[in-house]
């Protein structure tokens, strides 16, 4: 995938790796801070899909595919809209820095999506939601359920 227009989003979790990857890959954790996904399992082939609305209240359908997964380092998988032209990849990558977890989500392939469009395909929209996603979701969520 061209790297031109990769999001790259990183943040310290308060939290040891093993918590971290729970969050990211167990359904019922991953609907308190991410989307409500109906089935998930941290296996290469395994499909999920998803519906998230945009600001506008429009649903779009995700579709992604796990391709990678090493437990507790590195979770990835593919990510498209039904219904638009254009394939991305998404990895998360977990490493410990002294007891907590340094998170980094790298989503390439965007420009593939050509934002012109849909406007709500655009890098910034990918951008301001990962910022969301990555440094208060997960974050906040993981750090308020370890106390």
């Amino acid at each position: 995938m061209k790297n031109n227009t990769a999001i790259v989003k990183e943040v310290i979790i308060n939290a040891p790796i093993a918590r971290v990857w729970k969050a990211l890959t167990d359904r019922d954790e991953m609907e308190k801070w991410y989307f409500n996904i109906k089935e998930f399992k941290a296996e290469v082939g395994f499909e999920f899909s998803f519906i998230a609305q945009n600001k506008e209240c429009v649903d779009f359908l995700h579709l992604c595919k796990i391709t990678k997964v090493e437990t507790n380092k590195l979770l990835q998988h593919t990510w498209r809209y039904n219904g638009y032209p254009g394939d991305s990849l998404v990895t998360y990558e977990l490493f410990d820095e002294e007891g907590k977890t340094r998170l980094k989500l790298t989503h390439e392939g965007i420009e593939s999506f050509m934002g012109d469009i849909h406007p709500m395909l655009a890098k910034d929209n990918f951008n301001e939601g990962w910022e969301q996603i990555i440094k208060t979701a997960i974050k906040n969520y993981v750090e308020q359920t370890m106390q």
